[in-house]
């Protein structure tokens, strides 16, 4: 029986309508009887005729078919959403069935738990069997990626991307952009490693040759800046010469009656303008240098 289910389960299948009761139909094939929830179905069925569906194990263990076919099949990779993570076994994924989710198994998981997905991050997959006739969630792989990956067509330098990372390596974070486009984030461009099925806000750098692209998650200058500095920035870019006769050495007084900040604020502001090398001290003054020209009043290169 196990060899015949292996042949079945997590599979498109026909079989014949057998019998019923008020809530199930019951439909045969090869021998093995598959429950059918009655509310899936729109018109009555008759015993006898045929049915086809997608043949699953629910979490009762019992065999149930359903109209209602997920995308993650047998060799078919879809994405679903993380529901439930079980150190020692694997996380959990719902594919879109009622009263079964697929667990990808541990091996297949970041030896580090704190990569392991989490609620609600997405992996691809697809149905794999074991010799119990038990399914499980099989990940894709790099090759899967690179099949189903979309040409990049337009320049994206610079654009915002939603990104879901699918492979942890050393030297980086392979993701997967919502357009289907391959992307690569190194090291220097995140503050942390992602977990495998996180969903990132990101944005593109560049592009390699072989198409993928250049992936940070670090904010763009201007987002860096916080407001007190991105107001510092305009009073510069409109002063004449691109200078204002205020340092870390003037008084608090004149800085809170011309800023209308204090000057731990003062100090702050100036010390990010700095560090983006939008600004520079010498001579007694605070200076816009060449880049910090190059912004515009919301803190965007032109």
């Amino acid at each position: 029986m196990n060899n015949e289910l292996t042949q079945l389960l997590g599979r498109i299948i026909s079989g014949e309508v057998t019998d019923e009761n008020d809530k199930e139909y019951y439909v045969q094939t090869n021998g093995l009887t598959f429950r059918l929830d009655k509310t899936e179905i729109e018109k009555p069925l008759k015993l006898g005729s045929r049915f086809k569906g997608f043949a699953y194990e629910n979490e009762q263990h019992q065999l149930q078919i359903t109209r209602n076919a997920p995308k993650v099949q047998v060799d078919h990779y879809g994405f679903g959403e993380v529901v439930r993570v079980q150190h020692g076994l694997g996380v959990f994924v719902n594919i879109g069935l009622p009263n079964k989710d697929i667990v990808v198994s541990l091996d297949n998981l970041p030896e580090i738990n704190a990569l392991w997905p989490q609620r609600g991050d997405r992996l691809m997959l697809s149905i794999t069997l074991d010799k119990k006739g038990r399914m499980w969630g099989d990940l894709g792989d790099e090759a899967l990626y690179r099949v189903i990956a979309q040409p990049v067509t337009t320049k994206l330098d610079n654009k915002d991307v939603v990104v879901t990372a699918y492979r942890l390596k050393l030297t980086g974070t392979m993701v997967l952009t919502t357009d289907y486009h391959l992307g690569f984030i190194p090291p220097e461009e995140r503050d942390q490693e992602p977990r495998l099925g996180q969903q990132l806000n990101a944005r593109v750098i560049s592009q390699f040759p072989d198409g993928t692209l250049k992936i940070s998650l670090r904010p763009r200058a201007y987002e860096a800046i916080p407001d007190d500095a991105l107001m510092l920035l305009a009073t510069l870019q409109h002063a004449p010469e691109g200078k204002v006769a205020f340092t870390d050495k003037s008084a608090p007084e004149d800085i809170k009656d011309y800023f209308g900040i204090s000057k731990g604020q003062f100090k702050r502001a100036v010390g990010h303008l700095m560090k983006q090398q939008f600004a520079e001290e010498h001579d007694g003054y605070l200076w816009l240098t060449e880049a910090g020209r190059d912004q515009n009043e919301n803190g965007r290169a032109d």
